[in-house]
């Protein structure tokens, strides 16, 4: 499986939306992407790619594309 079908995955699974809704999906555009889907989706995430989100990052992970730009970033190592 690649990092994006993992991370379309976690999408997948915790807000059961479609793979064809993720672009452009932002925190608080399903009713499932609460406060409390938000941490759901954050320890699927960490899970799928064996890592520990920082504080910030979580906070800032507002979208289905900054997700991936997070996640992209050299202390977490995950490549689109």
């Amino acid at each position: 499986m690649t990092n994006t079908e993992k991370y379309n995955k976690a999408f997948v699974e915790c807000f059961g939306v479609t793979v064809e809704q993720l672009s452009g999906l932002k925190y608080q555009d399903v009713q499932a992407w609460d406060s409390v889907g938000h941490m759901g989706l954050v320890a699927a995430l960490e899970d799928a790619f064996d890592i520990m989100m920082d504080t910030d990052d979580i906070i800032d992970f507002s979208s289905y594309e900054k997700g991936k730009e997070i996640l992209s970033k050299a202390e977490y190592g995950v490549e689109f």
